[in-house]
């Protein structure tokens, strides 16, 4: 009967030991940790909404452009698929929370980090290719190499990779690279961030609706997506919380008492809630016209050029 009591009395002590050990671990948050937290946060958040917005206009400008030498349609958001965007994401969202009950979280885990890790490599390049570029020394020549890879004979080539590059070019793959594998050794918070912040930005600055109404679409639909997988169910919170990939903005709450290495953090999912935004920037710049004018089946470089010559005839009769 001895034993029993004191066996009991030892596990009794074990549990009250690793509950110390967890609330010592972590600390509860003070008022300005959690201010600066979310106001980091609320920045973070704005700089992809203000950067991709303006990389957007220009980004559009330049299909624009494209498309009135070449002739090639530049991939636009139509309406339908602005109205099934919530659904394709509902459907990889809830895929995600399947995967993560079925199979084993460390394994998956592994290969989400592998592949956001060369994903994140590349937008961060996307990113941040300009001011690398500027910062590289004169010593380094900007040689241009072209990277083909064809399919079929020769007169009949149908190129599947035509890739233009520079050394320096080069050297901002080999920065972005440095901060990839820091991430994927430390999952560090700041590199977490880093890669977040650059899929928001080139998310922000490479999709593009038609018009005003099918962007409307498309955030209304992401509302109620919001709406229901975060408040309706557990599911999107359990997928932010167990995995760590750079799905979310993360900023620690404990950062004035642990510094870098704090681990309270405060979290925001990359929702694109912010496509909007270059509706609101492009109004401040007078470029509205140029970041909607695309329709869903424009018309081609001839009848432009036609319907240009016929006004021009107009007008000199008149």
């Amino acid at each position: 009967m001895a034993v029993v009591v004191n066996e009991s009395l030892v596990q009794v002590n074990e549990n009250i030991t690793e509950n110390n050990n967890s609330i010592t671990a972590r600390m509860p948050s003070t008022f300005e940790g959690i201010v600066l937290a979310y106001g980091s946060l609320l920045i973070m958040a704005i700089l992809p909404i203000f950067f991709g917005s303006y990389r957007a206009v220009k980004h559009h400008k330049e299909q624009q452009q494209q498309y009135k030498k070449s002739g090639e349609q530049p991939e636009i958001m139509s309406r339908k698929d602005a109205a099934i965007f919530p659904f394709i994401s509902s459907v990889t969202l809830f895929g995600l929370y399947v995967i993560y009950k079925i199979f084993d979280k460390e394994f998956v885990t592994q290969i989400l980090a592998t592949y956001f890790f060369f994903l994140g490599i590349l937008a961060l390049c996307h990113l941040t290719s300009p001011i690398i570029s500027s910062l590289v020394p004169a010593a380094i020549p900007k040689t241009q190499y072209n990277l083909l890879f064809t399919k079929g004979e020769v007169d009949e080539a149908e190129f599947i990779i035509n890739y233009k590059f520079n050394l320096h070019d080069i050297v901002c793959l080999i920065c972005c690279s440095l901060v990839g594998t820091w991430y994927i050794l430390k999952k560090h918070w700041i590199a977490n961030n880093l890669f977040g912040i650059a899929f928001a930005i080139n998310g922000v600055e490479l999709l593009h609706v038609n018009n005003v109404v099918t962007g409307c679409i498309l955030l209304c639909g992401l509302l109620f997506y919001d709406a229901f997988w975060v408040f309706g169910t557990d599911v999107m919170i359990t997928v932010a919380k167990s995995f760590e990939v750079p799905i979310k903005l993360v900023f620690p709450q404990d950062i004035l008492e642990k510094g870098f290495t704090a681990n309270n953090f405060a979290m925001l999912g990359l929702v694109p809630a912010c496509l909007g935004t270059p509706l609101l920037l492009a109004l401040a710049k007078g470029d509205l016209k140029a970041l909607f004018s695309y329709e869903d089946h424009p018309l081609n470089i001839k009848q432009m050029e036609q319907s240009v010559q016929t006004q021009v005839e107009t007008k000199k009769d008149t």
